[in-house]
């Protein structure tokens, strides 16, 4: 028996669209079981960089850093390059999540999510300090799909 040749949608569930959070961020593209490792295939290595250095970096290149970057002490995690930010990057945060980032920090299915929904994921769960920004409540979200 001949196995098919993987395809270059297989294992995709979602993209970059319109967010009701935060201008972009990532939709389901069809139904994601419960579990499911939503990104697989991503194998993005993160870049760690001491915040200091990034404090002095130009605002415009900073803020690359400040939209992207993931705490932890006093380093920021980052692709290797921000010409390279696969979808996972684009997640945006909820106190209400979808997804949760493992250990190996990708992300998972905390439910079944239906085509149309938003990807999120409680940022404090993979940042050891308080959020740099103010979440806005979900009854001020727009529901776009």
């Amino acid at each position: 028996m001949v196995k098919a040749k993987k395809q270059p949608h297989d294992d995709i569930y979602a993209r970059i669209a319109v967010s009701s959070f935060h201008g972009v961020g990532v939709r389901a593209i069809r139904p994601i079981p419960k579990g499911t490792l939503v990104f697989a295939g991503e194998t993005e290595r993160v870049a760690w960089v001491d915040r200091s250095k990034v404090k002095r970096l130009p605002a415009h290149i900073r803020s690359l850093y400040d939209d992207f970057g993931m705490v932890s002490g006093d380093k920021l995690g980052v692709p290797r390059t921000f010409n390279m930010l696969s979808v996972g990057w684009y997640v945006n945060h909820s106190d209400e999540p979808n997804l949760v980032a493992g250990e190996d920090g990708r992300f998972r299915a905390l439910r079944r999510i239906a085509t149309g929904e938003e990807l999120t994921a409680d940022y404090r769960t993979f940042a050891d300090e308080p959020l740099p920004f103010r979440p806005r409540p979900a009854s001020r979200r727009s529901k776009r799909r």
